[in-house]
């Protein structure tokens, strides 16, 4: 049972952080439930229009109070809806709970927020260029946004992770 003890730490270790963050989303999210969307979601949906716009997809933000949602409108077409759960909030929980079972002193801090921050880049790219998928290349609109996209988004919180453990929570006490 010993030798079990550092693994059953880190389990128990991550499942408290998970449910404690998202006991934290949670009470944010309540205080937006009869608004669109939250602040952060707008901010998300503010910034894939940037992307769009710069790529050459003009692109309008719609509220939808009905859908809880805000809508992309690239040339004049919907393309995808911007909703809460595409903002990588839940999939960022994830990613830092796991970092932080492993925890390594500031440098856990430093590499949580920088995994957010890479994180955050490759939502707002895929939600982009899923839109513009959408306008450009709509027979392959379904297996973008079913597996394509999604891969990249958890491909990227598990390459993180890898990182993590590879080159900080794993290393020898020497060699530290």
């Amino acid at each position: 049972m010993k030798d079990f003890l550092p693994v059953l730490k880190i389990l128990v270790r991550f499942v408290v952080i998970y449910i404690v963050f998202v006991l934290l989303y949670q009470l944010y999210l309540n205080n937006y439930e009869n608004d669109v969307v939250d602040p952060f979601t707008r901010w998300v949906a503010i910034q894939i229009a940037f992307v769009q716009d710069f790529f050459g997809f003009p692109t309008n933000l719609v509220d939808s109070l009905k859908l809880h949602s805000v809508l992309f409108q690239t040339n004049g077409k919907f393309t995808t809806r911007m909703v809460e759960g595409c903002n990588v909030i839940s999939v960022a929980i994830l990613f830092s709970a796991f970092i932080f079972a492993f925890y390594k002193g500031v440098k856990t801090f430093l590499y949580v927020l920088a995994g957010l921050i890479i994180l955050h880049i490759l939502n707002v790219a895929r939600i982009a260029f899923l839109n513009i998928i959408y306008i450009k290349y709509p027979d392959y609109e379904k297996v973008a946004h079913d597996y394509f996209f999604p891969a990249i988004i958890y491909g990227g919180v598990i390459a993180l992770w890898l990182v993590w453990i590879q080159f900080f929570a794993l290393k020898r006490a020497k060699d530290a």
